[in-house]
């Protein structure tokens, strides 16, 4: 192991020698082009993982070739909401004109499952095993994508020696909404949780915020649809394929029962039982 600061501390590599490269950490372009052009050389192949947000306003079904978001100023290193596509996308660049057919670009959705630190897919098992009445949204229709960060990681392993190009991946490979996914988060760990649909103008009225509050939960008036639906062909022409969900639930579950922190998104408690409250309010 060689423990170091990509930006500063790329001479601690010097004299060896690796099969490939797997860079998860690339945001800047310019950081990323010093770790290329230092490793050139001393690796086969370069992997880069980037991420479906460089797409530039996705429609449904978008594939690889889709337009990528750009940047006016493309020496911008501040990383927001509005630049992250973009520099992802230029990172790509870099690695492309540096290695050629050396290299992979890999373009994962939201990415799910055990240890992972957004708690974004996480809240959902969490809050279906306290049970009670659960929160969701009235647009259950809405589609949803992401893989187990497991599935990943034996599809990269599976590409590591020929793989090259760039490859959307997500799934699961058959289209899913959030009524599938509730539904199925009901069933497999918490049968006697109730799910309760609220309609997303009383949600919006209510100061509810889609993905931060509700996460996975895309805008509600479906423009965010987009980053849901993802070309995946190619990925599956590859040999991306995927565990059950239930196992992903379970595992995750049982993996963040052993965390005490709390959770960095999601409704709280107080929190719903203060909508639910406005909602049976409205109704008598």
């Amino acid at each position: 192991h060689v423990f170091g600061d990509r930006e500063h501390d790329l001479h601690l590599l010097a004299g060896r020698s690796w099969d490939v490269v797997i860079d998860t950490c690339g945001y800047v372009p310019r950081i990323v082009q010093m770790s290329a052009k230092t490793l050139f050389t001393a690796i086969e192949r370069y992997i880069f993982i980037s991420t479906i947000s460089v797409y530039d306003s996705p429609q449904p079904r978008i594939g690889e070739a889709g337009t990528v978001g750009t940047l006016s100023d493309p020496t911008v290193e501040e990383i927001t909401g509005e630049t992250y596509g973009p520099l992802k996308a230029l990172c790509e660049s870099v690695v492309r004109e540096t290695y050629g057919d050396r290299s992979l670009i890999v373009r994962p959705g939201l990415i799910v499952g055990p240890d992972d630190p957004t708690d974004r897919f996480t809240y959902w098992p969490l809050r279906f095993h306290r049970g009670g009445e659960v929160v969701v949204p009235s647009r259950l229709r809405q589609p949803l994508q992401f893989i187990d960060v497991r599935d990943l990681a034996a599809w990269l392993v599976f590409m590591l020696e020929t793989g090259k190009g760039t490859f959307n991946v997500t799934g699961p490979e058959l289209f899913l909404d959030l009524s599938t996914f509730f539904g199925l988060c009901r069933q497999t760990i918490n049968p006697s949780a109730a799910i309760r649909p609220i309609d997303v103008h009383r949600l919006k009225s209510s100061g509810i915020e889609p993905w931060s509050d509700l996460p996975l939960v895309t805008d509600f008036d479906g423009s965010g649809d987009g980053m849901m639906q993802v070309n995946i062909e190619k990925s599956l022409m590859a040999n991306l394929t995927f565990r059950d969900l239930s196992a992903t639930l379970l595992d995750t579950l049982q993996w963040r029962l052993t965390n005490p922190e709390p959770l960095k998104v999601g409704l709280s408690a107080e929190q719903e039982t203060a909508l639910l409250g406005k909602v049976e309010e409205k109704a008598s």
